[in-house]
């Protein structure tokens, strides 16, 4: 039976990315993998990446034969109809969800391995194939608050009518989506549109929400071709950290330094 609720998992990189490998993803909708995340699954038919993923890293066209590969050109368009890379935050998970929100109009995104948490031991591996480059912990001006900006993507996602979940069994995650595991996911997908009210575990502050987009249209930061780090010296850090907090205090949700 076809799911009620049109469901889009978004795979990221992190060493739970592999529990991915075991599961029967059948009931998605579509399934997202970004960057690396297409090694983990032959299931995925959309791959994400940015223009400096390397051409060595990319699957071959017959491995790509029937799925769709979403570059620059088409996930730049759709993340500025949400305001842009400079509020949204410059790294892939984010980029993702914005593209699948706006292309594949889902009513529940839900991640996994897009924790972004690295504190790892000396020699564990950072990445699901190994040691790899903590791309969300480099200095950058749109990335000060990973949090807030998770708090943002939930917030417009819902305007959109959709639901934002993470799927991770880590202890810590930068996402503040709600946790929901596979099994209920599933049979929340598969019962009655009014099952995605479920997901809502969050509150959210709708004037905290609309304070925070009015901010961020005063301060009319938007780079029409995605690449604003070209520009990011003409970004007022402290401007920005201030937005993030007005996401964070859309929450209930005390974050610890």
């Amino acid at each position: 039976m076809k799911p009620s609720l049109k469901t889009v998992l978004i795979v990221g990189s992190a060493p739970d990315a592999m529990r991915v490998a075991d599961w029967d993803t059948s009931f998605f909708a579509h399934h997202v993998v970004i960057n690396n995340a297409w090694q983990i699954s032959t299931a995925w038919d959309c791959l994400i990446y940015p223009e400096d993923f390397p051409a060595d890293r990319h699957p071959s066209l017959a491995q790509c034969h029937g799925k769709q590969v979403i570059t620059a050109q088409a996930f730049v368009p759709e993340q500025n109809r949400f305001g842009g890379f400079v509020y949204a935050g410059g790294t892939m998970a984010y980029t993702a969800g914005y593209w699948a929100l706006g292309a594949l109009q889902p009513d529940v995104m839900a991640f996994v391995g897009c924790d972004m948490v690295y504190d790892r031991r000396p020699g564990e591996a950072t990445h699901f194939y190994g040691q790899g480059v903590a791309d969300p912990l480099r200095q950058d001006v749109t990335l000060q608050s990973l949090e807030a900006k998770s708090v943002r993507l939930m917030a417009l996602a819902r305007q959109q009518g959709c639901a934002v979940v993470n799927l991770s069994e880590q202890p810590r995650s930068r996402l503040l989506f709600p946790r929901v595991d596979l099994q209920t996911l599933e049979a929340i997908a598969a019962g009655s549109g009014s099952g995605r009210a479920s997901l809502h575990e969050l509150a959210l502050d709708p004037q905290a929400i609309a304070q925070a987009l009015d901010a961020e249209a005063q301060l009319g930061y938007m780079v029409p071709s995605g690449r604003y780090w070209e520009v990011a010296n003409a970004f007022d850090k402290n401007k920005l950290q201030a937005i993030d907090k007005l996401w964070l205090a859309a929450t209930e949700v005390v974050v610890m330094a």
